[in-house]
């Protein structure tokens, strides 16, 4: 799956994505540190990788100001809470084709995750 992550993204989870076979690159690799959020999901949308953040606010920008979006999924994830949602993370990245997830923000907790699609 191809993957833009936020700067925000822990090193470690890029890592996990990557070690799991998917193609994750960061903000910063792409020259993307100074990037607003609005030019973040612009690039993702534009090289067609979805979106993954640890940062609530780009919730509003997809659904409130309805901002061109690649599919995000938000990390609700701190260092004591890293194994759990990278299991989710998992899980999700294999049940769902990448196609389907270009279309949705999903929220992912320790042990569960929402999916929803955006309009």
């Amino acid at each position: 799956m191809k993957i833009l992550t936020d700067h925000d993204v822990y090193r470690i989870t890029v890592d996990f994505l990557k070690r799991t076979g998917h193609d994750a690159v960061t903000a910063k690799e792409l020259g993307l540190h100074r990037s607003s959020d609005k030019e973040l999901l612009e690039k993702a949308k534009t090289t067609g990788r979805i979106f993954i953040t640890r940062d609530k606010d780009f919730g509003m920008l997809v659904f409130l100001k309805k901002e061109l979006c690649p599919g995000v999924i938000y990390l609700k994830i701190t260092p004591s809470t890293i194994n759990g949602v990278h299991s989710e993370l998992q899980k999700i990245l294999e049940k769902h084709a990448e196609k389907d997830l270009k279309t949705v923000f999903c929220v992912v907790e320790p042990h569960r995750y929402r999916i929803r699609h955006i309009d």
